[in-house]
C-alpha cells in the first residue's frame, strides 16, 4: 500500500515540544482560532486572494475541455498528467494513483419504432453552427447509459412518467402492467439508475430515458445556440450503476494483483438494456402511443397529448457493450502539516466527463486548481500549514464515483485515523453560493461565506444566498423545515444535508469524515448536463461568461482549506448539528403519527367503496388494497439520545469559546486528536438495510430516489415503506450512534474544562 503521508518533519517536533506555551488569552469570533490566530489568518487569506486570476481560469478551462475527457480517452489522461506537473511546480508533493476498473462502452445501439409506423432513432447529437468543439467526434462517446444490460428486445411501449415508485402504483390503479414491455421514462425527480431498477422490478424487458423539454428544454427558455437550454437533439448520458466503486473489486482497491470477481456476479450492473434519447427521438415514439390519456402531471411539453399505452406503439431496442477494463488516473497532491501532519484537510473535484465536460466537472476543477496555485504561492513566502493539505482531482466519477472510492479503499485505514474534513465541488456557474454538508460544519461554513464578496453585487456571498433563499421560500417553502432560512442576518444559514451524486459520498457516508460540497449556480441560463454541448463555447456564453464566479469559488474553497489547515482547534461546532438531528427525529415521529391517522381514514374509504365510486366508470380502475394497521413505535431511546446530544453539544461549543485562549500547545494537541474521532461515532458497521455500504446513520442518499438525501435514513425509509421491525431496530442503532457521538464530545469538553 502506498503511504500518502511522509514522517513528521523536524519543525513539527519542535512545535509540539513547546507544550508549555499557551495561546493568546483572548477569544476570537473566527471558529477554532484565538484572536491572534484569527488576525494572522485574515492576513493570509488576503494574500491568497491577490493570487487569483479569472483569465487563467478561463484559459485552463478552454484547454482542458478542448477534447473528449471520458474515462479511457487520451485527453483525460493528458489532463491528469498536466495537473501533476502544475502541482509539482507549485511546491506540492504530487503523484498519480492509477487503478484499472470496469468501464463499458457502447458497441451496438439501436432503437426503432416498428409499429404502427416506422421510425429509426438517430441517437446522435449533431454539430452546432458556431460551436467549434461540437464538430469533434474522435474519441467521443456517443449517447448511452453505462452499465446497462446487454439485450435485443422488441415489445409494446409504456410511458411511465418519471419512472418512480409512485408512478408504477398509479399504473397499477389503472390496470396497466409493464411486464414484458419496454418502458419510456423522462429524466428528472430521481437518479436514472432507480428508473431502471423499478422497471426491472416490475417486469419490463427494456428501458428508454429521454429529456423532456418541460424539464430542461424550450419550456424553460431559449435553446442552444440561441440560449443555454437543451435543443431537440441534446440528451443526458450517464451511469445506471450504484456509486460504490469498481464493481469487480467490491470493498477493496482495484490495484495490480487485486482479485476481480466475474462480471455476472457483480452487483449494480443492470439486467435489461437501457438507452438515453433526445426529445427529437422521443417524439415519434410517444406520438404513436395509445391507451389511456396520461394524468395532467404526467404531461410533458412536446406538442402532443401524452398517452400511457401499452401499444399500439411497438419498439425494437438493442444494446451491446464492450465490457473493457480501463486505467483511471487520480491526481493526489499534498503539503505536509508543520504541527499536525497526521490530520488531513482534503479538497477534491473530478476531471473526467461524459464528453467535453466544460461545466461538469472542469469548471469547478479549474477553480480548485486556481486555489491550489494560490496556496502554492503562499508556500514560497515560507508559510506552512499546521495540518496536512491534500488536493485530489479524481478520475471516473461519472461512471459511479469510482476514482475516489478506489483511492478511499486503498487508504481506508489512514483516512479513518487522519481525515478531518473533505471539501468537494463538481461544476459551478454564475449565481448564488450553494453549500451542503455535515451539520457540525454549519458555523464554520457561514463564517467562510461571509469572508468572500459576491463578484456582481459586492455583498458577501452568504448575504446574497440568504436573500435568494428567502425570496424563493415565499413561493416554495422547503419541505424540510431544517432548510428554512431566517431573515435575521445573524441567524445561522442552514447547510443542506448531503445525499449522493459526487465524490463526497464515500468520505461522508462510508468513512464517516465530515464533508462539504460547494458550488455557485442559479443564474447560468440553461443546462447541457451530460451532453456533448457541455463545452467551452456553451459555458463561456451562458454559464459564467466573465469567469468571476470561478474566482468566487476558488476563494470560498481556498479560505475553507486555509482555515481548517491553520485553526488552533478543529473548527467544529456541534449545536447546529444537534438541533438538526432533533428536527429530523421530530419529523419522523410526526410522520408516524400521521400514518396512523391517514391509514385509518384511507381504509375506511376503501371499505366504503369510495375509491371505485370516485373513479370514471367508463375506464378501468383497480382500487387500492387496505393497508395493515400502523403499529406503535417506541421512540424513547432516540428522544433521550437527542436530548443528551443537544445538552452536550451546547456545553462544548460554550466551553470552546470560553477556553480556547488558555489552551497550551499540548492541550490543543490532545483536544484535536479527540475531535478527529467525533464524526466516526456516527458509523454503524452493519450499514443501512438496503445499502450496506452506507454506514453513516445521519445522512445517506434515499434508496428509493437516488441522489436526494434521506436523514436518519435507517428509520425514515423503514417508516416510509412500513417496515416496522426494521424501523424499531434502527431507532436503537441511531440512538446508540448519537450516544457514542456525545461520549466523544464529552471527552473533548473535559479537555477544554481542564484548561
Amino acid at each position: 500500500m502506498h503511504r500518502l503521508i511522509c514522517p513528521v518533519v523536524a519543525v513539527a517536533v519542535a512545535a509540539l515540544a513547546a507544550s508549555a506555551t499557551a495561546f493568546a488569552a483572548t477569544n476570537s469570533p473566527m471558529l477554532g482560532f484565538t484572536a491572534a490566530g484569527a488576525a494572522r489568518e485574515q492576513a493570509l487569506e488576503a494574500k491568497f486572494d491577490t493570487a487569483l486570476d479569472r483569465h487563467e481560469i478561463r484559459d485552463w478551462l478552454k484547454s482542458m475541455s478542448s477534447e473528449p475527457n471520458n474515462v479511457g480517452s487520451p485527453h483525460d489522461k493528458a489532463n491528469a498528467e498536466r495537473m501533476l506537473k502544475m502541482f509539482k511546480s507549485w511546491g506540492y508533493d504530487a503523484h498519480i494513483s492509477t487503478y484499472k476498473v470496469l468501464f463499458p462502452t457502447p458497441k451496438v445501439r439501436e432503437l426503432e419504432l416498428v409499429a404502427p409506423s416506422h421510425y429509426k432513432a438517430t441517437l446522435r447529437e449533431p454539430p452546432v453552427k458556431g460551436d467549434p468543439t461540437s464538430y469533434i467526434y474522435k474519441n467521443a462517446l456517443p449517447p448511452y447509459n453505462a452499465y446497462s444490460g446487454d439485450g435485443d428486445v422488441t415489445a409494446q411501449l409504456v410511458y411511465v412518467n418519471y419512472g418512480l415508485k409512485d408512478d408504477y402504483k398509479a399504473l397499477a390503479r389503472r390496470g396497466i402492467s409493464v411486464k414484458g414491455k419496454i418502458v419510456i421514462a423522462r429524466y428528472g425527480h430521481s437518479w436514472r439508475g432507480n428508473k431502471v431498477r423499478y422497471a426491472q422490478q416490475h417486469g419490463a424487458i427494456g428501458c428508454i430515458i429521454y429529456s423532456d423539454p418541460r424539464d430542461d428544454g424550450y419550456r424553460r427558455g431559449d435553446v442552444f445556440p440561441k440560449g443555454g437550454w437543451r435543443d431537440r437533439w441534446s440528451l443526458q448520458r450517464g451511469s445506471v450503476m450504484r456509486t460504490d466503486g469498481d464493481p469487480l473489486t467490491p470493498g477493496y482497491a482495484s490495484v495490480p494483483g487485486a482479485k476481480r470477481i466475474p462480471r455476472q456476479d457483480a452487483d449494480g450492473i443492470k439486467k435489461i438494456p437501457v438507452l438515453p434519447i433526445s426529445y427529437a427521438d422521443a417524439l415519434p415514439l410517444l406520438k404513436a402511443l395509445g391507451g389511456r390519456v396520461a394524468p395532467d402531471h404526467w404531461q410533458g411539453a412536446l406538442p402532443i397529448t401524452y398517452h400511457i399505452g401499452p401499444g399500439p406503439a411497438k419498439v425494437h431496442l438493442k444494446v451491446v457493450s464492450n465490457w473493457d477494463e480501463k486505467p483511471i488516473y487520480d491526481v493526489i497532491a499534498k503539503i505536509p502539516g508543520s504541527v499536525y501532519p497526521d490530520q488531513w484537510v482534503m479538497r477534491g473535484n473530478h476531471h473526467d466527463a461524459w464528453v467535453f465536460g466544460a461545466s461538469d466537472p472542469l469548471s469547478s476543477n479549474v477553480d480548485m486548481l486556481e486555489g491550489a496555485k494560490a496556496i502554492g504561492q503562499l508556500l514560497k513566502t515560507g508559510w506552512r500549514p499546521k495540518r496536512t493539505i491534500i488536493y485530489m482531482s479524481w478520475d471516473a466519477e461519472e461512471p459511479g464515483l469510482i476514482g475516489s472510492v478506489e483511492w478511499q479503499e486503498q487508504h481506508a485505514q489512514e483516512l479513518a485515523q487522519n481525515g478531518v474534513v473533505y471539501i468537494n465541488s463538481d461544476n459551478s456557474e454564475r449565481g448564488f453560493l450553494r453549500a451542503g454538508g455535515s451539520g457540525s460544519l454549519q458555523t464554520f461554513m457561514n463564517q467562510v461565506a461571509r469572508s468572500v464578496p459576491d463578484p456582481e453585487t459586492g455583498v458577501n456571498v452568504l448575504k446574497r444566498a440568504r436573500a435568494h433563499r428567502l425570496v424563493r421560500q415565499l413561493k416554495h417553502p422547503p419541505q424540510d423545515p431544517t432548510e428554512r432560512v431566517s431573515a435575521d442576518p445573524n441567524a445561522p444559514y442552514p447547510l443542506v444535508a448531503l445525499g449522493s451524486g459526487s465524490d463526497y459520498t464515500g468520505f461522508l457516508d462510508h468513512l464517516g469524515i465530515m464533508a462539504l460540497d460547494i458550488r455557485f449556480g442559479g443564474e447560468g441560463g440553461g443546462t447541457q448536463y451530460h451532453s456533448r454541448y457541455d463545452d467551452f463555447y456553451w459555458y463561456s456564453h451562458f454559464a459564467d461568461p466573465t469567469f468571476k464566479y470561478g474566482v468566487a469559488l476558488a476563494r470560498v474553497g481556498g479560505h475553507a482549506m486555509l482555515r481548517f489547515a491553520n485553526a488552533d482547534v478543529l473548527p467544529y461546532a456541534f449545536t447546529s448539528f444537534a438541533d438538526k438531528v432533533a428536527d429530523y427525529a421530530q419529523q419522523i415521529e410526526h410522520e408516524h403519527r400521521q400514518m396512523v391517522k391517514q391509514t385509518r381514514q384511507k381504509n375506511a374509504l376503501i371499505h366504503a367503496g369510495a375509491f371505485k365510486l370516485a373513479s370514471d366508470p367508463t375506464k378501468e380502475y383497480v382500487p387500492p388494497q387496505p393497508e395493515a394497521k400502523v403499529p406503535p413505535l417506541d421512540f424513547k431511546q432516540l428522544d433521550k439520545a437527542v436530548a443528551r446530544l443537544k445538552s452536550v453539544s451546547s456545553a462544548y461549543d460554550q466551553a470552546l469559546r470560553q477556553h480556547i485562549g488558555s489552551l497550551s500547545s499540548e492541550q490543543a494537541r490532545r483536544l484535536n486528536q479527540t475531535l478527529v474521532k467525533v464524526s466516526r461515532q456516527l458509523l454503524y458497521s452493519g450499514g443501512l438495510p438496503h445499502q450496506k455500504w452506507f454506514r453513516q446513520m445521519i445522512y445517506a442518499p434515499n434508496y428509493y430516489l437516488g441522489y436526494s438525501v434521506s436523514t436518519l435514513p435507517g428509520i425514515r425509509e423503514a417508516v416510509d415503506t412500513r417496515q416496522w421491525d426494521t424501523a424499531q431496530k434502527y431507532i436503537g442503532i441511531v440512538a446508540g450512534s448519537l450516544n457514542n457521538f456525545s461520549d466523544q464530545v464529552d471527552k473533548a469538553m473535559a479537555l477544554l474544562n481542564g484548561a
